[in-house]
């Protein structure tokens, strides 16, 4: 059996601004830092292999706090962990897209991957590393759009709860099905 830790990033100053980062590449917070340092002292008595992070700074430096201060090891940064790219819509706010280009922004297209597309990219990368890795305890860092996609193709995505920064979900596969046995959890934050 698999076990897989989905970590979201810390918070970045363009989660706090509501601007969509998408494949931009940003940084995070202080506050995105100590979330992260959180979560590695919470894991640091769980026995996980290693972690594989996006190639993202938000999410490579999440992974490198976590590693820090849980002792497990960052095996290697994967570009195919990355948020789902928005195309044009990457750096607005959505008064910015209003502006642009009036309410009915979401209906065009942008430019950006589809979640279909998303999700061909979780799979591919999932089946390498399942191949790579069988029966393994591994924690992956990554973003908030991809996780969601990621979670769909296992159907445990929760489209009513959005994944908050720094946040665990926990998911175990046996055989063919997936079982979700944590979701959006952040109690090492409180």
């Amino acid at each position: 059996m698999t076990m897989v830790g989905l970590i979201r990033h810390g918070s970045t100053e363009w989660n706090l601004q509501g601007r969509t980062q998408g494949a931009l590449d940003t940084d995070l917070t202080e506050e995105g830092r100590e979330q992260a340092r959180q979560l590695g002292r919470r894991l640091k008595a769980e026995p996980w292999d290693f972690l594989i992070s996006s190639d993202l700074r938000r999410a490579r430096e999440s992974a490198e706090l976590i590693s820090a201060l849980s002792g497990i090891p960052l095996l290697r940064t994967d570009s195919r962990l990355r948020e789902k790219s928005f195309g044009q819509l990457e750096g607005t706010t959505l008064q910015d897209r209003i502006e642009r280009w009036g309410p009915q922004w979401s209906d065009l297209d942008h430019g950006g991957e589809t979640d279909e597309q998303v999700r061909d990219r979780w799979m591919a990368f999932s089946e390498d590393l399942f191949a790579e890795f069988p029966d393994s305890r591994i924690l992956l860092v990554s973003h908030g759009g991809f996780i969601g996609r990621a979670l769909e193709t296992m159907n445990l995505e929760r489209a009513d709860e959005p994944l908050t920064n720094a946040s665990l979900t926990l998911v175990k596969k046996g055989g063919q099905l997936w079982e979700c046995s944590l979701y959006n959890c952040t109690v090492h934050l409180k």
